[in-house]
């Protein structure tokens, strides 16, 4: 019953607002548990508001960045097994894993293009990060940057014809937009502070990211050309937005500032409307990092 409130909820919203809802989605992320020095991290997954909650992996290797498939229920993901990086395809339906390689190199966990049919990420090689593809057909994997700096969070652009990434090329970690064959970079963000993990809304108006700037961090969003730029949400740390399938919310991650005990500090997932209101947090078992926010549900 609790599947068909959100189906009606999606319906009722959209004729309310003209856009899709997002009530009828789920939200995969790391479940992080134990203290500093020997913290457990598990794959979870549940509903949009918290519910439905289950663990996908068991804890016996480190997981990191989650992230949703466009157009199947899949998720990729990074683990470490045996202290390598290694990158993962789960499927959610079935329960089942594919290992899809090992990447010693690896500095960001990937995400799908918008078909579905590619993963981007970055990779390190001898003191350098850039940015790679990789055609899940085939896994075919292609080079698309090339410098002595570190590319890396990229993202695609729905329509997949641009890619927003961060880089230090310039002197500091900013945001920069090339196409999607790694040509025409060009830096897109100039206000004051460091810039991370962009992520470009379902319908491209905005780009998310994490914003440093004297010892905060902020979630904000900016258009595509770098005007707007609007920060939303901020804290000792806040980080990894992901943006719900109508682009009206987003939702990341907080953490408290550290205790000196030994004990790990509150890491908390929070959602808030793209206007900066509403901020929310989602109530999990145990401390939830890494949010990931799916497609909706097909019917």
């Amino acid at each position: 019953w609790r599947r068909v409130a959100h189906i009606i909820s999606d319906e009722i919203f959209e004729r309310l607002s003209g856009d899709s809802g997002y009530f009828d989605t789920r939200i995969v992320y790391v479940a992080e548990s134990g203290p500093q020095n020997k913290r457990l991290k598990r794959l979870a997954i549940m509903d949009q508001d918290g519910e439905n909650h289950q663990y996908l992996t068991d804890g016996s290797f480190l997981v990191l960045t989650p992230r949703f498939s466009p157009t199947t229920q899949e998720i990729t993901y990074l683990a470490y097994f045996k202290n390598e990086p290694r990158v993962y395809i789960f499927n959610l339906e079935t329960g089942q894993q594919e290992l899809l390689g090992s990447f010693p190199g690896m500095t960001f966990a990937p995400r799908f293009s918008p078909s579905g049919e590619k993963i981007i990420m970055s990779l390190a090689e001898k003191g350098v990060t850039d940015i790679y593809t990789m055609d899940l057909n085939n896994q075919k994997v292609e080079r698309l940057t090339n410098s002595p700096s570190i590319d890396t969070s990229p993202s695609f652009s729905p329509d997949g014809k641009k890619i927003i990434f961060n880089s230090d090329r310039g002197g500091t970690q900013q945001l920069y937009i090339m196409d999607s064959n790694g040509r025409n970079i060009k830096r897109i963000s100039f206000g004051k502070g460091r810039y991370a993990t962009p992520v470009w809304a379902p319908k491209g108006e905005l780009i998310a990211f994490t914003k440093m700037l004297k010892n905060k961090f902020y979630i904000g969003v900016m258009s595509p050309d770098g005007s707007g730029e609007r920060l939303l949400a901020q804290g000792y740390l806040v980080e990894g937005p992901t943006w719900a399938p109508n682009g009206r919310v987003l939702m990341y991650f907080k953490q408290e500032a550290p205790i000196d005990d030994g004990k790990s500090a509150s890491v908390n997932l929070f959602k808030i409307d793209i206007t900066g209101f509403r901020e929310t947090r989602i109530v999990t078992p145990t401390d939830g990092s890494d949010p990931a926010w799916s497609p909706l549900l097909p019917n």
